[in-house]
């Protein structure tokens, strides 16, 4: 028997609190649940919006949750998860894509809709490998950690330095203003400073807390986006350092 809206929300003013991409969610895993029968009857979105669907809600509510659904539709739509049937003259139906098909239940598709907050594409390929699969898994604070970690090591290495230096004090001698392996001397002394405050600051905000507790997030998605980001620009700009050369560790 296929899983109806109702069964997953039946509290119709939670339904009505649910953005359109939240309720999709639940919308796709009905469709998903549809033998081939009911597919060739339901899977049209004139069809899927009539009294059948909502016949278990409040009839004050109907109209508004109809409405609703309707806008869920069209975001799987958009998001390429529902597609328009081939050969179907009319338009109108329609079948679950490839991408819809993997997303079995609610928890897959939470998963899938974390991987449109994290712009893979837009990370330094070493963040991307190391942090897209617990940020996916929600695990962000694993995942923040990981990329100021991989920050970090990048520092050792380009410097040369040995297991000991780490953290702060390894970032604020890495980027001394005047004898830093990794300072760039074209730069105003007032910037040089400002890169050392930057590199230090953000290993000690993001990367040791997170490394002898746990860190509550206030919105954990949306920080830990912006962390992870902020870890992928200060790695570019390690790699962006020319070869020690002549310079040579001070440690």
């Amino acid at each position: 028997m296929s899983t109806s809206i109702h069964s997953l929300i039946p509290d119709a003013e939670n339904l009505l609190a649910l953005e359109p991409e939240e309720l999709a969610g639940a919308v796709l895993e009905c469709l998903n649940s549809y033998t081939k029968e009911e597919a060739n009857s339901w899977l049209n979105r004139y069809n899927f919006a009539n009294h059948e669907t909502i016949k278990n809600y409040p009839t004050e509510y109907q109209e508004r949750i109809l409405c609703a659904l309707m806008e869920a539709w069209v975001w799987l739509e958009r998001e390429g998860l529902i597609a328009p049937r081939p050969r179907e003259t009319s338009g109108q139906w329609v079948f679950v894509t490839r991408r819809g098909k993997s997303l079995k239940n609610r928890s897959d598709f939470s998963a899938y809709q974390r991987t449109n907050l994290l712009p893979k594409t837009l990370l330094h390929p070493i963040i991307a490998q190391k942090v897209w699969s617990p940020f996916i898994r929600g695990e962000y604070d694993t995942a923040v950690f990981q990329a100021f970690k991989e920050v970090e090591v990048a520092v050792r290495n380009a410097c040369c330095f040995n297991d000991s230096f780490y953290g702060v004090t390894m970032m604020r001698e890495a980027f001394h203003p005047d004898k830093g392996l990794l300072t760039d001397t074209a730069l105003q002394e007032t910037e040089r400073n400002a890169m050392r405050e930057l590199f230090s600051g953000a290993i000690g905000l993001f990367k040791n807390p997170h490394s002898h507790r746990n860190v509550e997030l206030q919105d954990p998605a949306g920080e830990a986006v912006e962390a992870i980001m902020l870890a992928s620009h200060l790695l570019r700009i390690v790699d962006s350092r020319p070869p020690l050369g002549s310079k040579k560790p001070t440690r």
